[in-house]
């Protein structure tokens, strides 16, 4: 199977200015992250970003990158720029992985494409169980409920499903059912590059910007969004400034 791994880098954040080329062991974050989409069996990696340094980083360590317009409000609209930019066909499989990740395991990726290109489905992304009470109703953690044949129903900031019963007995929600299908959503998608064309396109959803997910965004519209679901989590990303400082000790150790 043939698919490209996008990663779009933005160069301003709140948090974080400059985070693309925050040094990790002497390499630009965006590097790292790069690095290990390329072990993931992809034909090309490609990074997209909006700014000439990024650009200029990037290609020093042999890297395909593409500048960008400045002003897309995600990542998914900047891959599809990428899209018409690179003139990739419509079934192209574009795995959108993102540049603060430097630590994502290259099989999550590979899985990723996979359940696309088998299931049929507009969007393919990727969970895992989720067993601790504290985990599940933190707003910071996606979670994510889906069908019986595994596409996603819903994404919420939100505790879902929300088991009514057990949480009315235990009302400090210190645990969770045994046999609860509790899932946190992990940030990775793939898409066809002719989804991508049409997601430029799309409305914004009410949904999307209530919960400020923009993957309600297909739902709303009805694409289907297949979720496959993985045995372990990916490494840490990168958010905030303590962030940066745990993992570049981290790449200190390496």
């Amino acid at each position: 199977m043939r698919f490209k791994v996008v990663i779009p880098a933005r160069y301003a954040s709140t948090r974080l200015p400059a985070k693309p080329l925050l040094d990790l062991g002497g390499r630009p974050m965006v590097v790292r992250v790069a690095e290990r989409a390329l072990l993931s069996g992809a034909d090309e990696v490609l990074v997209a970003t909006d700014h000439a340094e990024v650009v200029a980083s990037a290609e020093h360590y042999g890297l395909r990158v593409l500048l960008t317009r400045a002003d897309h409000a995600s990542g998914t609209d900047r891959l599809a720029e990428v899209v018409e930019l690179a003139g990739w066909s419509d079934d192209t499989i574009v795995v959108n992985v993102q540049g603060d990740e430097p630590l994502i395991d290259p099989a999550l990726i590979a899985m990723t494409a996979t359940r696309l290109a088998t299931s049929g489905a507009d969007i393919a992304t990727v969970a895992h169980p989720l067993t601790d009470a504290a985990d599940f109703f933190n707003p910071h953690i996606v979670k994510v409920v889906c069908a019986a044949g595994g596409d996603a129903l819903y994404f919420s900031r939100a505790p879902i499903p929300y088991a009514r019963d057990h949480f009315a007995r235990e009302t400090g929600g210190e645990t969770l059912p045994a046999d609860m299908p509790a899932f946190r959503h992990i940030g990775l998608y793939a898409y066809r590059a002719r989804f991508l064309r049409t997601y430029s396109r799309l409305t914004a959803s009410p949904l999307e910007a209530l919960e400020a997910l923009e993957q309600l965004r297909a739902l709303w519209h009805g694409f289907r969004i297949s979720v496959a679901i993985a045995d372990h989590l990916p490494g840490a990303g990168v958010d905030t400034p303590e962030d940066a400082r745990r993992m570049q000790e981290w790449f200190k150790k390496v």
